[in-house]
């Protein structure tokens, strides 16, 4: 439940805060009449990840378990893959967000303003979109339950309270933190995600070594222990994992790890001064 309620709150956020600045640009150069516009694109963008969740839910009910399976392990490896990118998208482009989406407002904002309607659906349902496959993916490395759908909604309500108040100028955060610690526990929690994910498809006999465990401590912690059920809804925990899961795992977690620090602390390094022009001395006549 923690961890969907991290990504709920961090998805949400980023959400939020494209919609404050696009209804404060609009709301700033005198557009009030495309703000329904604007509201029915974040409507759309916000129906749309609801559709996908339910059909990534009930849809492949009717299917065989190897087909289960199947769907499910690339479905989750295609959710780490959206969550990697978000990740280093947002420390890449968090700088430039504002300043992007008034160019893009700017293009739209002709005539009637229909085109707010096409940018705030892209702009807010790219965000949806990440969080439903993501949200779906940890929901079923855990086996299901209502509490991760309890967990994200929560996050993104917070999310929603969170963005209003900084709309108003109520209350102020540092964004570059929260992302930046946001950004490495999803790491942790993607790298859960991708290692179940493979999991899945050698259940399915799509990948070998299905029955090669590298280790088995579930009689230390017990899966349907408090612990085990904290350590699975949080990192996706697996008492015992395959050797291909440990190995993924450990790799992921290294290498994402590896370049999200890498990220950061450029992102840190100050921009080196310009150089001082030097001192040039004319002759002197003797």
């Amino acid at each position: 439940m923690l961890a969907n309620y991290l990504i709920g709150l961090r998805e949400g956020l980023e959400m939020a805060l494209i919609v404050t600045i696009l209804i404060a640009y609009v709301v700033k150069v005198g557009r009030r009449d495309v703000l329904s516009k604007l509201w029915i694109g974040v409507g759309i963008a916000l129906v749309v990840p609801l559709g996908i969740g339910a059909m990534l839910t009930w849809g492949p009910y009717g299917m065989s378990f190897e087909a289960q399976e199947i769907v499910g392990g690339t479905l989750s490896l295609v959710a780490v893959g959206f969550v990697t990118w978000m990740i280093f998208w947002m420390g890449k482009t968090a700088r430039t967000m504002k300043s992007t989406l008034h160019e893009r407002l700017d293009s739209v904002l002709v005539g009637a303003g229909w085109g707010v309607v096409i940018l705030a659906m892209l702009s807010v349902g790219r965000e949806g979109i990440e969080t439903a496959l993501f949200v779906w993916a940890t929901v079923a490395s855990v086996g299901g339950g209502w509490e991760p759908f309890v967990g994200a909604l929560l996050g993104l309500l917070t999310a929603a309270v969170v963005g209003f108040l900084l709309y108003r100028g109520m209350v102020r955060i540092n964004l570059g933190s929260f992302f930046a610690w946001t950004g490495a526990v999803l790491i942790l929690v993607a790298g859960g995600v991708f290692a179940y994910g493979l999991g899945d498809l050698q259940e399915a006999g799509v990948l070998p070594g299905a029955n090669v465990h590298a280790y088995d401590i579930s009689a230390i912690i017990p899966a349907s222990s408090w612990y085990g059920t904290a350590l699975a809804g949080i990192l996706n925990f697996n008492p015992s994992p395959t050797w291909l899961q440990v190995v993924a795992w450990v790799g992921y977690i290294a290498v994402v790890a590896f370049f999200y620090l890498r990220q950061h602390r450029g992102a840190r390094r100050p921009a080196p001064k310009p150089a001082q022009p030097t001192a040039q001395h004319s002759p002197v006549a003797s």
